[in-house]
């Protein structure tokens, strides 16, 4: 893991036991504008890098992706969560991207979903990472960021995120 909303010590990757998700949980994931905000805390990230052990004979690719958080937006700001997938050595990444406007203080939650025929599988027979950037942007908007502080995190009700991915298996042709 590597990126402004996942420094080290701050996210955890946890695979679940029958092999078919994974749970990434943040701890001090926060992208802000306002009073007191730098201006580089608008964007926060986190590039995941993950070797998949895929057993003899299968394949995986990344079916779904669910991501929750909290946000507090000011009257005219803006808020953005994205996520782009790929695997390495595969075609380019693949991107998907939710907007959220205010005002709006509440959590918030989002699925990035792949129907079957769209999904990209890695290559059969050989080990290769699979790449999760992830990104959370707050814009300022018409709000005015002198005085309200708008921000989004990627956390849950016990104070981190849990970020689950999904896999789809399938048999390669022998």
């Amino acid at each position: 893991m590597n990126g402004s909303g996942c420094a080290p010590g701050t996210a955890a990757v946890a695979v679940s036991s029958d092999n078919t998700a994974f749970t990434v949980t943040y701890s001090d994931y926060l992208a802000q504008v306002g009073p007191g905000a730098a201006p580089i805390e608008f964007r926060k990230n986190c590039q995941l890098n993950l070797v998949v052990h895929v057993p003899h004979g299968f394949t995986y690719a990344i079916a779904q992706a669910d991501y929750r958080g909290f946000a507090h937006l000011a009257k005219g700001a803006r808020g953005f969560q994205q996520a782009g997938y790929y695997i390495q050595g595969t075609s380019p990444t693949s991107r998907i991207g939710h907007n959220f406007s205010g005002p709006y203080s509440d959590n918030w939650q989002t699925t990035d979903r792949k129907e079957v025929h769209e999904l990209v599988f890695a290559p059969c027979g050989e080990e290769r990472s699979v790449n999760i950037n992830t990104e959370l942007r707050v814009y300022e908007g018409s709000s005015n960021a002198d005085k309200n502080t708008s921000f989004m995190t990627m956390d849950s009700t016990d104070g981190s995120v849990n970020t689950k991915y999904h896999f789809a298996w399938k048999k390669c042709n022998a």
